[in-house]
């Protein structure tokens, strides 16, 4: 809700502001908007292959409309796994690993089921993440250029704006459209990068860095269960990686799966 919150209050608030200045319609100008986004849209194709440029909606999607798995719930998940697997084996996990949504979880518990080496369960898993994070790295990139591409062409719509106007100096009644294009080139190429696209870079960048910590997370409790370790201290271990807050969260949720636990029995 934050990216769509942010970016709608902005636009509205510009406008708004504009409107208060003057006439809306003078901020409207089609050949400046052309040449912003027109260039960098074609240097962005110029810069990444076809594929990874479409691809870019389904990036855009995660900006708006991803939402993780609760920390809470995936510890929570792994220390009833550590109990069970102390109780009755690590085999007894593998009709709970089926059942898990979490493809990367489903992976780590069924390598842990099939009896592989912690070694190369740790290897698999981390060079797993690691290039999770290499693909929302590559998507981020494709922003963080159209970011650094609108501005620069708003100063090449400055530049072809000024040409204009000095090219026609002897005939008045075209000294305004260069003037025009000169400057809301550059107001729609800094608008686009520091609204747009330089944002929502800087929230994909937020996104991968939720989804790895909790990636690292899922790996330290597998790799607890494996060792046999208490499920006390499995639920300590995953609690490290999160802020106080949310260790308060996680105590609080198990309390009520207990307390609903007893209710059912």
């Amino acid at each position: 809700m934050a990216t769509a919150i942010g970016l709608l209050s902005g636009l509205f608030l510009l406008v708004w502001a504009i409107k208060l200045g003057g006439p809306l319609d003078a901020f409207l100008h089609l050949p400046s908007l052309m040449i912003v986004v027109g260039g960098t849209l074609a240097a962005t194709l110029i810069s990444y292959p076809l594929k990874s440029v479409i691809g870019v909606f389904g990036v855009l999607k995660k900006a708006f409309f991803n939402k993780l798995q609760d920390p809470a719930e995936i510890i929570n998940t792994l220390v009833k796994f550590a109990e069970k697997a102390r109780r009755e084996g690590l085999l007894a996990l593998e009709m709970d690993a089926e059942e898990i949504d979490d493809k990367f979880l489903q992976k780590g518990i069924q390598l842990v089921v099939d009896g592989t080496d912690p070694e190369l369960v740790k290897s698999i898993l981390e060079t797993d993440l690691a290039f999770l994070e290499e693909r929302h790295r590559a998507g981020r990139a494709i922003f963080e250029t159209m970011g650094q591409l609108s501005p620069a062409f708003g100063m090449i719509g400055t530049l072809i704006g000024l040409i204009q106007m000095l090219g026609s100096l002897n005939n008045p009644e075209e000294i305004g459209p260069g003037m025009a294009t000169a400057l809301i080139t550059t107001f729609y190429g800094i608008l686009m990068a520091n609204l747009v696209f330089n944002p929502i870079a800087g929230k994909l960048k937020v996104r991968t860095s939720e989804e790895v910590l909790l990636r690292e997370v899922m790996i330290e409790g597998i790799l607890s269960i494996q060792a046999g370790e208490n499920p006390r201290i499995v639920e300590e271990k995953m609690k490290v990686f999160l802020a106080p807050r949310l260790r308060e969260n996680i105590a609080y949720t198990r309390e009520r799966q207990a307390t609903a636990e007893e209710v059912g029995e």
